[in-house]
């Protein structure tokens, strides 16, 4: 009877919130004073624009240093958006080297004009980047995909979120323009 309950305990903790914790895309310390959320769309060039010019200095000065953390969540605003979140959580080893990859060569893969034109493009990146996955797999997965949508669900209800990027810093939305020197005014503030 004690192995059943143990094994429904243990059943249940895997289906609460630190499931979700343990599959999100992460860079920083874990302990760190600072916790940033993004909330972005694979598709949206502002985020790949955020992850160009704005995230490797964020990164140098203060992730990499330990003061603070990144956790990037998932806003699909389109198919081709889902599918590409559905990929970059299929790996968790690789998860944020394939994110990282999709935002820098998003021009790559983000073109035809069906989903399945983009989904063929998307295939042919990953490939030719040297990412071994299972594509089909990986895009068809349904727990992925609730995880996916429920970032989106979440960053809507609990931040009234409606555009990508959008910011949290210590669980509360960054209003300003988005670029280096009005995020590190926020920063400075929590140090």
């Amino acid at each position: 009877m004690k192995k059943i309950f143990l094994v429904y305990v243990l059943f249940f903790i895997s289906l609460t919130g630190a499931s979700a914790d343990s599959k999100r895309i992460i860079s920083g310390n874990d302990d760190a004073k600072i916790t940033i959320i993004a909330y972005e769309s694979l598709t949206c060039s502002h985020c790949a624009d955020f992850h160009k010019k704005v995230y490797p200095i964020l990164k140098k000065e203060y992730i990499d240093t330990g003061l603070a953390k990144i956790e990037f969540r998932h806003f699909p605003l389109d198919m081709a958006a889902l599918n590409a979140s559905k990929i970059a959580q299929c790996k968790k080893d690789q998860s944020l080297k394939i994110l990282e990859s999709l935002y820098s060569n998003q021009q790559a893969w983000v073109k035809g004009s069906t989903i399945n034109d983009i989904n063929n493009n998307l295939k042919i990146f990953l490939e030719k980047e040297g990412f071994n996955l299972n594509f089909e797999k990986c895009i068809n997965n349904k727990e992925i995909e609730d995880f996916v949508l429920n970032d989106r669900i979440e960053g809507a209800k609990n931040f009234k979120i409606n555009a990508t990027p959008t910011i949290i810093i210590n669980n509360k939305k960054f209003e300003k323009s988005l670029n280096y020197k009005n995020l590190k005014k926020s920063l400075e503030k929590l140090i």
